[in-house]
């Protein structure tokens, strides 16, 4: 078994082309084995530190254009999606066992306040809703792993603020907030 003293991540021996391969095939094999965002630290951990990340992930796609999945950019890391055309085909695999998140309007509308106007508390929602939201719905949402709680707001008596979670960024296919549609909302 290798130790992690003897791991080389350099490759000085190979050819630059071959020692490039190696690296991709790297990358490729830590983020097919894992099931959730790999962070750019853990990447940088197993290629050479003169290896350009975001080009060798750029090269993995450019190989896996016609293959059902792909490498994209979640929440500050990279994971391996299947690419969207083939949803069908796999919800009909699945018999119709779609583990998707399912939002009513009324979470999809909480969750779209949320995400633009972090940190929210819930009377900065009653303010943009007009009525107080259901303390039932923003449990679902942090259930769900969608929001978490977020500073105290500077308000009397400190209420408690939502703010959207990595777990958003990657069920709505964002690298960052900043990923975000310009929308207009009103001001809480």
């Amino acid at each position: 078994m290798e130790q992690e003293d003897d791991f080389d991540r350099d490759l000085a021996g190979l050819t630059p082309d071959r020692r490039w391969h190696e690296w991709m095939a790297r990358v490729e094999a830590v983020l097919f084995a894992s099931d959730t965002v790999v962070p750019k630290k853990t990447l940088m951990a197993v290629i050479g530190q003169d290896a350009s990340l975001k080009k060798l992930i750029g090269d993995i796609n450019a190989a896996l254009t016609h293959r059902p999945y792909e490498v994209v950019a979640v929440s500050g890391g990279w994971m391996m999606r299947t690419r969207k055309r083939y949803a069908p085909a796999i919800r009909k695999a699945r018999h119709g066992d779609d583990k998707g998140v399912r939002l009513s309007e009324a979470e999809l509308l909480v969750l779209a306040t949320i995400a633009y106007q972090q940190p929210v508390s819930r009377a900065d929602l009653k303010d943009v809703f007009g009525k107080d939201v259901n303390r039932d719905l923003l449990s679902r949402l942090q259930y769900r792993k969608l929001i978490a709680n977020g500073p105290r707001s500077p308000r009397a008596g400190a209420p408690h603020t939502f703010v959207t979670t990595s777990e958003f960024l990657r069920t709505f296919d964002l690298d960052s907030l900043r990923d975000l549609p310009e929308m207009d909302f009103p001001q809480a």
